[in-house]
């Protein structure tokens, strides 16, 4: 694993200043998308085509459930600033609509139909709250979408159940459990298991989309979002809180899931949730036996200059706002600017310095949400060495995420890490087929 990546020494020795310049150029970091200009255009030219596979951030979801509702909201004019309660309320009829015949087809003994009801009625109320929620509407789409979801998921074969997890390393000030998603696939050996850390706007509630594909081949999933997000018990403010939540999570996995086998764990951050497997690679190595960040950032994606660009950047809507409310600071994104970096940074705080497990950083090199010089930092070291147990693919010529080349990337070093039965190319396709939702009623 490796890819050739710029000479970081002169981003390294940045330190805690910004840059000014990024490999995306300051003419793209300038640029306003298309699909800023309105809800039209973001369903034109960003989303329509997710939408008709089924994947992110359209897992469970249907077309045909959602055109309708699109075609509401063009006819309203919607777009940016959007009010969000007006937003989030065009989405429930039809969410309401689904999960009503999921309810009449489950008492008429129609497991199958009601499954996928529930789903898709899961992945409206989704996008109704999505990317944060931050109005009461979009809060009421959050706790109905939990409801379908895990109605829904309960009628899988292999049922994703929800867990709450006791969290004895809480504050006073922090819920004392921590909500998860879990897949135990029947086997007659200890598990390995691959936790699964959810990102800045995918929620448990949809991330659990790997879970099913991921069970075929006998590897146990738990799901869980980051601090700030979904349900997460973790103090988005405080910078140790995610390290309290990694300490109860593996305590919690070593006593109380007797079918998987402790010492070998894998961690998956995706996107924000990358900075958080990046920095439990380093501050819990001793419990996992492999972490993925994948398209996470750790230091500048904290810079002002980033900050103040991104929210007409890659990102659906106002990514630096949706930020600033992830860690704490609601709708003050000058105060998240002017502290963000001193509080949350990977590389000031020394985090990357410390011993990690062995770890897997991946990107596209036009990230326009995190920029690509956080996965040099990851890489390389003050004296432009790359770090001990780190490996990284820099996809080129994509956007965040590096997608889709980074999926195989990394189902790839996991089948290495834990060398499964299956070979590996069975592995990944059997995996990533599994993951576009395929309506069938």
């Amino acid at each position: 694993m490796g890819d050739c990546i710029p000479d970081t020494n002169d981003v390294s020795a940045a330190g805690d200043r910004d840059i000014e310049t990024y490999h995306i150029s300051s003419s793209a970091l300038h640029a306003r998308a298309a699909h800023h200009e309105s809800f039209q255009q973001l369903w034109e030219t960003k989303w329509k085509g997710p939408c008709a596979m089924g994947v992110y951030p359209f897992m469970f979801g249907s077309i045909t459930d959602f055109q309708p509702v699109v075609d509401a909201i063009i006819a309203k004019g919607l777009k940016e600033p959007y009010n969000w309660d007006e937003y989030a309320s065009m989405f429930f009829p039809q969410a309401f609509k689904l999960a009503f015949t999921a309810r009449q087809a489950e008492q008429n003994g129609e497991k199958e139909k009601a499954c996928e009801l529930y789903l898709r009625s899961s992945a409206l109320y989704r996008i109704a709250r999505f990317p944060a929620p931050r109005s009461p509407k979009q809060h009421e789409a959050w706790n109905l979408c939990k409801q379908v979801f895990y109605k829904g998921a309960s009628l899988l074969p292999i049922p994703i159940l929800p867990i709450s997890i006791p969290h004895p390393n809480h504050l006073p000030s922090e819920p004392p459990l921590i909500p998860a998603s879990l897949l135990l696939p029947p086997s007659p050996h200890p598990l390995p298991l691959l936790i699964i850390l959810t990102g800045l706007d995918g929620y448990r509630t949809e991330l659990s989309a790997w879970q099913t594909p991921l069970s075929r081949f006998s590897i146990a999933t738990l799901v869980l979002e980051i601090p700030g997000t979904g349900d997460s018990p973790s103090l988005p403010s405080d910078p140790l809180s995610p390290d309290r939540l990694m300490s109860s999570l593996f305590s919690y996995i070593s006593t109380a899931l007797p079918t998987v086998n402790s010492s070998n764990i894998i961690i998956w951050g995706f996107s924000t949730g990358g900075y958080y497997s990046l920095r439990a690679a380093h501050t819990h190595p001793s419990h996992l036996l492999g972490s993925v960040s994948l398209g996470g950032g750790c230091h500048h994606m904290f810079d002002e200059t980033w900050l103040r660009n991104v929210n007409h950047l890659e990102y659906p809507f106002d990514l630096a706002h949706t930020l600033a409310h992830k860690f704490g600071y609601e709708e003050d994104l000058d105060q998240f600017i002017k502290e963000g970096k001193s509080k949350f940074s990977l590389l000031d705080s020394g985090i990357l310095d410390q011993e990690s497990c062995k770890t897997l950083v991946v990107n596209g090199d036009l990230d326009e949400i995190f920029p690509v010089e956080d996965l040099y930092l990851a890489v390389k070291d003050k004296n432009g060495n790359v770090r001990k147990n780190t490996e990284f693919k820099v996809v080129e010529g994509r956007k965040h995420m590096g997608e889709p080349e980074s999926f195989g990337v990394i189902l790839e070093w996991i089948h290495g890490l834990w060398g499964l039965e299956a070979g590996v190319d069975e592995f990944k396709k059997g995996v990533l087929e599994g993951l576009p939702f395929k309506p069938k009623y």
